[in-house]
């Protein structure tokens, strides 16, 4: 059995494959009505989306809406790796949110 590549270690192609596939599957998975699967593989296409952005361009103390959540913003405190920590704007609960669910 072949080991599977972490997103880290894919190359750009590899994340951009790995993504169409997980779209096609959610939206089969969609179509058939199957709620949690949708769920697991939005996220796991938005985490391989985070791999192709730059951490760099996601600054802590700046506001990002939260893609997804009209309405939402998110602000960073602090970046680890394709992760920005923080808190919502509504709430003060710290948490990780994926760079890719952050839009400007």
């Amino acid at each position: 059995m072949q080991q599977e590549k972490r997103y880290s270690e894919m190359t750009k192609y590899e994340l951009q494959q790995e993504i169409a596939t997980l779209n096609d599957k959610a939206r089969k998975a969609e179509q058939m009505g199957m709620v949690n699967e949708y769920a697991v593989l939005e996220r796991k296409a938005i985490m391989a989306k985070s791999y192709l952005l730059d951490p760099k361009s996601f600054l802590p103390g700046e506001l990002y809406e939260i893609e997804g959540d009209p309405g939402a913003y998110f602000k960073i405190d602090y970046m680890n790796g394709v992760f920005a920590w923080g808190s919502r704007l509504t709430g003060k609960e710290e948490e990780a949110l994926p760079i890719a669910m952050l839009k400007k």
